[in-house]
């Protein structure tokens, strides 16, 4: 009998496998449409960044909501304007997506060995550190939002 905690179970049917990836896209797509009918230019239409608030200065996060509003407008110059790292960022989650999903699809079980997966995350830290510091430096500042 599986339990609930059986992760070494595949799930049997296509429509299952893919699950995961399909609510990841319906909920991009969710976001992404409140943010094209909410305007998050206008001050106060969304929350404050709070390091923004604590620090007077731009974390990598900021301009994001900014930058997917301006790209379902169409507007891309308009979006790299507001966060360069994230719409630099876009091709690179729409290839893990469409991997995970053609994986999931196709019954395709895809391991990561630990050294890779660390060695991902540290260069996401790594670029993400580096951006957050030289946007907020004087020569940069058309990096800030």
């Amino acid at each position: 009998m599986a339990t609930a905690l059986d992760t070494g179970a595949t799930p049997s049917t296509r429509a299952q496998r893919v699950a995961a990836p399909t609510l990841v896209a319906g909920a991009v797509l969710g976001a992404s449409v409140l943010l094209h009918l909410r305007d998050p230019h206008e001050s106060g239409s969304y929350l404050y960044c709070p390091w923004l608030l604590l620090t007077g200065t731009y974390c990598p996060g900021c301009g994001g909501l900014r930058a997917v509003n301006d790209l379902t407008r169409g507007d891309l110059a308009a979006a790299a304007s507001s966060n360069l790292l994230f719409v630099g960022a876009i091709p690179l989650m729409v290839f893990f997506w469409t991997r995970w999903f053609s994986d999931r699809w196709r019954g395709v079980r895809r391991t990561v060995s630990p050294r890779r997966g660390l060695a991902g995350a540290l260069l996401l830290a790594v670029v993400s550190l580096a951006f957050w510091v030289v946007r907020n430096l004087p020569a940069f500042e058309w990096l800030a939002p």
